[in-house]
């Protein structure tokens, strides 16, 4: 007979070897890697994240009764750490397909900032450091919540001004076709 007690908590020999295989994420630096998708949501999530904080800030401080030029130098303040933020990503997305991190300059030329978005990163370790940690389901589906969000937006741009001229020519040839007031008479 076995003489194990059956209400034992349960032993096991886990390895933790794999745990240290992926380098820790670090957003506000330069060094290290960083995967494609957490570069899309960080850049856009964190960008978007600074720059309407600090235009509710300037808002506040208008409310407040200081001047207005106020509300545009936090908005500037805000676009700036925006672009200082995307930046730093941006090298350590260099950094993650084994390139330097003077290619983050790319970024400032349109449509070729889109190897950034598009380049896989290196399998394994590579000379900036380890490979980033895999993407977990809440990642990819914030990422696609801000890219929805910002296609929103770019459609509504295009929609209202258009709709908003539909209906001002609308008004117009309606003023134009009513019929002439009749003469009154005395």
């Amino acid at each position: 007979m076995n003489s194990a007690n059956p209400y034992q908590v349960p032993q096991s020999n886990v390895d933790h070897q794999g745990q240290d295989d992926y380098s820790e994420v670090k957003v506000l630096s330069i060094s290290g890697r960083i995967g494609r998708l957490r570069y899309l949501g960080y850049t856009m999530g964190y960008g978007m994240l600074i720059y309407i904080a600090f235009a509710a800030i300037g808002g506040v401080m208008i409310a407040m009764g200081l001047p207005r030029g106020i509300f545009m130098g936090m908005v500037v303040i805000g676009y700036v750490l925006a672009m200082v933020l995307s930046i730093m990503l941006t090298i350590q997305r260099a950094h993650d397909f084994d390139k330097t991190g003077w290619l983050a300059l790319l970024a400032f030329i349109p449509l070729l900032n889109l190897i950034f978005w598009f380049v896989p990163g290196t399998e394994g370790e590579n000379r900036f450091g380890k490979q980033t940690p895999p993407n977990r389901g809440g990642l990819v589906w914030v990422v696609v919540a801000i890219l929805a969000i910002a296609m929103i937006g770019i459609l509504a741009a295009i929609a209202i001004p258009a709709y908003q001229s539909y209906v001002h020519r609308a008004q117009a040839a309606a003023q134009n076709n009513l019929p002439a007031p009749a003469a009154q008479s005395r």
